[in-house]
């Protein structure tokens, strides 16, 4: 019996993926999800949504940065292959991420990036911008730890947020705020990568947990000041299933492997991570018993899409390779990368689960984005 309702919930899916992406083409994405079925979320009530985090989540403040746009890759095709008109918006994927899904499963357009100028920000902002810590730079100096291309880091974007709210809701936010969703994350995982590409030990990042946990507690803290009652904080990915921790990992004698073929150790520290970050969430909880604050469990998301990658469409011989990349033990390179001359993706993306060895593909984030929504409606108070 479950077995058969599993098959039908894919099938279900598999159909509304396949005309979402037909409608893609002709510019009617936000009109879809509408008109083949009520989003989940609809019954929420939810009339805005503001996103803070990195890339996973950036919808184009990156452009829109000077040095960020400079130095991002995602700024070149083939990243929006799949977009509407083949569209480079910044959106580090072949085309929607997860943020994309959730707008449209609550009936709203496509978060705009706050820094795009003139732009309708009636429905939410997203503040989010590619290479994002939580951590502030300063924070992260004295650890002896360089950022990459961006300077706004998770207390910058709470500024925008601030400056934003001063202009559209200052004499009554939490009135004006009633019915929206946040989401603050995911951020955190950026500096621990960056920490680990500049030499530092497994103990030495084991360290920057709490510290990170705070930042984004803090800024959890800050948005509900401004009257935010739903509040999703997501934790990171087994990021020791993506192609570039394989690839850092597999020049080590002692690196060991799960059954998923994914690097245990780093999935190990993302647990602890991620259990840290619950724990602090769970505090706030208590703080704030009127409030719904979720852990956003991206983990075990990635978790089920891996567990069942055939029936959801992927391939699994591809399921450690990136669909845009070259070289290697996992066609990924660092001096060579998605967005790269003579880098090329691949003919299929819907069956790969990573993009460029960082990045999910647009299906990936879709799969992951049905289960998240699966785990935080009932924890979001709406009618039934």
């Amino acid at each position: 019996m479950a077995f058969t309702i599993r098959v039908v919930v894919v099938l279900h899916l598999l159909i509304i993926i396949i005309i979402m992406s037909l409608l893609l083409l002709q510019g009617d994405a936000e009109k879809l999800l509408i008109k083949l079925e009520e989003g989940k979320m609809k019954k929420c009530g939810i009339n805005r949504i503001y996103q803070f985090g990195d890339s996973l989540s950036d919808t184009g403040n990156c452009l829109r940065e000077t040095y960020c746009r400079a130095h991002s890759g995602c700024r070149f095709p083939p990243y929006g292959m799949n977009f509407y008109q083949k569209a480079v918006t910044g959106r580090c994927s072949n085309g929607l991420l997860m943020i994309d899904f959730i707008a449209l499963e609550c009936g709203l357009p496509l978060l705009n990036p706050s820094l795009e100028e003139n732009a309708d920000f009636s429905h939410g902002a997203n503040f989010a911008v590619s290479g994002a810590t939580a951590l502030s730079v300063e924070s992260l100096a004295k650890k002896k730890i360089h950022m990459s291309y961006t300077n706004s880091t998770l207390s910058v974007q709470l500024q925008w947020m601030s400056s934003h709210f001063n202009s559209v809701c200052s004499t009554d936010c939490p009135k004006y705020l009633e019915n929206s969703l946040f989401l603050v994350g995911e951020i955190g995982g950026d500096e621990l990568t960056y920490g680990l590409n500049q030499g530092k030990t497994m103990e030495e990042l084991r360290r920057m947990v709490p510290d990170i946990v705070h930042a984004i507690i803090r800024g959890v803290r800050r948005v509900i000041s401004f009257g935010a009652t739903r509040i999703v904080v997501p934790g990171n990915i087994p990021a020791g299933c993506n192609p570039v921790i394989l690839t850092i990992f597999g020049t080590r004698p002692s690196t060991t492997y799960d059954e998923y073929g994914c690097v245990k150790e780093w999935n190990n520290f993302i647990m602890y991570y991620n259990n840290y970050l619950k724990r602090g969430i769970h505090m706030l909880k208590r703080e704030y018993p009127n409030i719904s604050i979720i852990y956003g469990d991206y983990y075990s998301a990635y978790l089920w899409l891996r567990q069942n990658v055939v029936a959801l469409g992927f391939d699994k011989n591809f399921v450690l390779k990136p669909c845009c990349g070259i070289g290697g033990d996992y066609n990924y390179r660092e001096d060579m990368k998605c967005g790269d001359p003579g880098v090329e993706a691949c003919a299929d993306p819907n069956i790969y689960i990573s993009w460029d060895g960082l990045h999910l593909t647009q299906k990936a984030y879709s799969w992951l984005t049905k289960w998240l929504i699966d785990d935080i409606i009932p924890q979001l108070n709406c009618p039934v």
